[in-house]
This record gives structure tokens, C-alpha cells and sequence, in this order.
């Protein structure tokens, strides 16, 4: 490499690529997140964890544009003096575990369930996903770049990530537990849809190949797409499975859906994974669905900001506490197990990030051993049932006025949800504007941490109603006379 350097902090990187911390990880659009931007924001995070001569792991997901930030990513690893350990494409918890196993620091390529034309970098400490406290001092730090030199070649791809990942659910999971089961796998881009198809069909199961595509499409396990939606129930009637099943882009978020094609809500199908593995401790966002109290399952439960940063940080002081079995997860399915869990003598270590196979597997389990068919899961529940959508490219700043402006006005949010739902009893602002309405029913707005997005979320006694006020109240925001209330 060039000996010439400039420096630049990471803050002024911010300012003039857009490229920032979200709810986990930087993310920012592919042509702003360039081989400098990724360059710098990796030796920031280097330089934030003081790190010492070694490997550090990295992995991607199957986005056109994660190669070259790959890349880059690891010509700052090289050019700090430590051995890139290149793990090829692979789930982001594939990487974490492979990771925490090996006590590396790591960085994962990935956008998750964003648009193809944005992109992220999630970084990894040797005690797994950094803090908030971490990305602040990343923010402010000060780089140095090279005059060129700024990316390199990948070095040839280290397997052992992917087969200990699979390894971790095999030693866990009886022998075969799945067989008899015929799923349906809507395979799309998910970067982990040979390493689940693999771990399924070892596990017993008849697994069907769905909508595999080379060209990146962006599942949102919050926001499942109509399209979605009724070709799942397509697929359920034409081939007669007993469950089918998917994930995001970076395979940390999970879908599953039943002998009908109905998916699953991501908290839902992560508060029966709770219950499979005996969990005494819950921590869970704050738009988790209330059936998380409500089943009386779990002796603690502690509600906290949106973001898998801010869940640890719930685990954490759950453990501090004296809960044993704690475990977190974010209404998108998302699930990461605070400590060990042990089931019939077998042993599964703690993994402090989102993971979408461990949801799916229990619920999977759970129907098998119950011998019932997936569907059956929800009578296990309160009957409380979530929807969410989101306002696509509306702007930030425009979320956060609107909602500045309510939380200023009894009077307008009375205005906006006029016969539409009851009056509002309580409002929560811990993330977003989270409102409990008389009838107990719930809506809730937040910006999104990773894109220019205001997201609704809304909780009722049944699916259609939750639907319904999603939609009423989306609608109701982009009206002139909410707008010009901002004014």
C-alpha cells in the first residue's frame, strides 16, 4: 500500500454519505457506502476494540454490492496488521457463532431485509454485536486512509463458520426430530438457503426448493408483501405441506408459516420458541405483542427501545438480575439466546445476536412432538394478534415532526384516529409513539432506524381488526390537514 495517509473522522463521513448506526449496524445507500466509507467505518471499529494482532472473521450476504464492501472492509483489516478469516456467504448468526466460538472480532456484510440499492456493515466484538456505547465511539473517531489501496483481493473462503453453525443445532436438536415433515422452503436471495436446506433435510425433514432467484429481493419479515402473503397460501394447497418457511436477506429474521400458508407474526413465532425452551426471562421491544405477559409463561419480562443493541442490553440486565434461562427477541422473529439452555441433557450456548433457525426449529419441534399440526401452536396464545406496514421513502425528519406534533396534542391524535378506535388511555414513548386506546387496542408509530420509513404497528383481538387499524391509520398520516398541522 501507498505509505501516504490522510485522516478523516468518522463523523464527517456521516455527514456528507448519509452512510450512519441504525437499529444495528451502518447502513446507507450502495453509492454512498464507497471503498473509503467502508474502509474508514472498519477502522474505526478496529481502533474502538483495540485490536490485537490475529483473524478477523468476515462474511456477506448475497447483495450485488456486498463483494466489493467486503472488500474493502478487508484491506482495513490488512492494513491494520491482522489476518482477514473470510467466511464466505453465510447467515449473520452463522458468522456471530463462528465468532463467539473463536473469540474473534467479526464484521458482516449485509442490508438484512433493505432494498438492494442500500447496503450495511455490522460489526462484532470478541464478546459478540457491539453496544451502543461501541457505535458512539466508532461515530467519533478518527481514521487514517491510505492514498490508495483501499480494497483487495478475498481470500479463498474458510468453511468452518457454516459447518459449525449447522453443527451447533445438530448437537442440540434429537436425531431426525423432523422426519415425516414435508416443508416448503422460499429459498428467494437468502444467503442462508443452502446452509438451512442442508441442516433441515439432516434433521429428517422432505424439503421442497420455492422461489429461489438470483436477483436480490428484500423480505420483510415485519411487512410481509401481499404477493407474499398469497403465494404461500398458493404453494400450501398445491403441494400439501405440513409448514413452509423462510427468511431475510442475511437469514437473522425468520418466517414460517403453516399447513395453510399463513405466515406466522415474527414476535408471535418467537414467544412459542420462548415457551419450547423453558425461558424464565424475556426481554423484547417495546411493539412486542402484549401476549408476551399475557400467557403467564415467563416469571420476568423487560420491554425496551427497538433494536437488537438495545434487547442485549435488556438480557444483560435480566442476568444481572439473577434470571436464569433469559433469552431476547424483536417482534420481527429475530431470536437471540442470552444464556445456556440445556433440554433432555443437551446443551445450546448462548448467542447474543438475531437468529432466525432457532425459531423455526422449536416451533417445527414443538408441533412435532405435541403431534399437531403448525397451526395449532397459536391455541397455545392469548388471543392478541399484531399487523405492521410502512410509509416508503418518507422522509425522517417528517416522522419525526408528525410525531412531535401529536405527542403535543391530545386533541390530534383524538382527531386523527376519530372514529376509527377508542380515545387513547396512555402513551409510551420509549421508542416511536406507542398509544393504548380504550377497548385495548394499540397503535404505534416509529421511524425507521434504517431507512426513510415511518412504520405502524397496531395490536387487536383479532388479525383483520390489527389489519384494519394498520391501514386506517397510514392513510390518515399522508392526509393534507395532518401534514400541514407540522407547519
Amino acid at each position: 500500500m501507498n505509505s501516504k495517509t490522510r485522516q478523516i473522522s468518522i463523523q464527517a463521513l456521516m455527514d456528507t454519505s448519509g452512510v450512519r448506526f441504525g437499529t444495528s449496524g451502518a447502513r446507507g445507500r450502495v453509492v454512498d457506502l464507497t471503498c473509503e466509507v467502508s474502509y474508514a467505518y472498519t477502522a474505526a471499529f478496529l481502533k474502538t476494540i483495540s485490536a490485537t494482532p490475529g483473524r478477523v472473521a468476515v462474511a456477506m450476504d448475497l447483495r450485488p454490492s456486498s463483494p466489493q464492501i467486503a472488500s474493502a472492509c478487508a484491506a482495513a483489516i490488512q492494513h491494520a496488521g491482522l489476518e482477514v478469516d473470510f467466511c464466505g456467504a453465510i447467515p449473520t448468526p452463522a458468522l456471530a457463532y463462528y465468532a463467539q466460538t473463536h473469540g474473534l472480532p467479526a464484521i458482516m456484510i449485509t442490508g438484512s431485509h433493505i432494498p438492494f440499492d442500500r447496503n450495511g456493515i455490522k460489526f462484532y466484538g470478541m464478546a459478540g454485536e457491539i453496544t451502543k456505547a461501541d457505535e458512539a465511539s466508532i461515530s467519533g473517531a478518527v481514521v487514517s486512509l491510505p492514498a490508495d489501496g483501499l480494497t483487495v483481493e478475498l481470500p479463498a473462503v474458510n468453511r468452518s463458520a457454516y459447518k459449525g453453525y449447522i453443527d451447533r443445532y445438530l448437537q442440540f436438536f434429537p436425531l431426525r426430530c423432523l422426519a415425516g415433515m414435508k416443508l416448503g422452503f422460499y429459498e428467494h436471495s437468502s444467503v442462508g438457503r443452502d446452509l438451512l436446506r442442508e441442516l433441515l433435510e439432516q434433521l429428517g425433514a422432505d424439503v421442497i426448493s420455492l422461489g429461489r432467484v438470483d436477483e436480490f429481493v428484500p423480505i420483510d419479515t415485519e411487512a410481509v408483501s401481499e404477493a407474499d402473503i398469497q403465494q404461500a397460501r398458493r404453494w400450501a394447497e398445491q403441494y400439501g405441506f405440513d409448514a413452509i418457511l423462510s427468511t431475510d436477506g442475511d437469514a437473522d429474521r425468520p418466517l414460517l408459516g403453516d399447513e395453510h400458508g399463513n405466515w406466522f407474526r415474527g414476535d408471535v413465532a418467537a414467544i412459542l420458541c420462548a415457551n419450547y425452551l423453558g425461558a424464565q426471562g424475556v426481554a423484547t421491544t417495546v411493539s412486542c405483542n402484549t401476549a408476551v405477559e399475557l400467557c403467564g409463561a415467563f416469571p420476568k419480562v423487560v420491554r425496551t427501545r427497538i433494536g437488537s443493541p438495545y434487547v442485549i442490553e435488556g438480557i444483560e440486565q435480566l442476568i444481572a438480575s439473577g434470571a436464569r434461562n433469559v433469552v431476547g427477541f424483536e417482534p420481527n422473529g429475530g431470536f437471540l439466546l442470552g444464556t445456556a439452555f440445556e433440554k433432555d441433557g443437551r446443551i445450546l450456548a448462548p448467542l447474543m445476536t438475531r437468529d432466525a433457525v432457532l425459531p423455526i426449529l422449536c416451533q417445527l419441534s414443538m408441533a412435532r412432538e405435541g403431534g399437531i399440526r403448525v397451526s395449532a401452536l397459536l391455541e397455545r396464545l392469548p388471543a392478541r394478534f399484531t399487523a405492521s406496514d410502512r410509509l416508503q421513502d418518507f422522509p425522517t425528519e417528517t416522522s419525526r415532526a408528525l410525531l412531535k406534533s401529536l405527542v403535543s396534542s391530545g386533541a390530534r391524535i383524538e382527531s386523527m384516529l376519530k372514529g376509527l378506535c377508542g380515545k387513547p388511555v396512555s402513551l409510551d414513548q420509549t421508542d416511536g409513539l406507542r398509544i393504548t386506546l380504550d377497548g385495548n387496542e394499540i397503535v404505534h408509530f416509529r421511524p425507521s432506524g434504517n431507512a426513510p420509513e415511518l412504520r405502524c404497528y397496531a395490536e387487536a383481538a383479532t388479525q383483520e381488526r390489527a389489519g384494519q387499524l394498520v391501514r386506517a391509520c397510514l392513510q390518515r398520516l399522508t392526509l393534507p390537514e395532518v401534514i400541514r398541522d407540522l407547519d
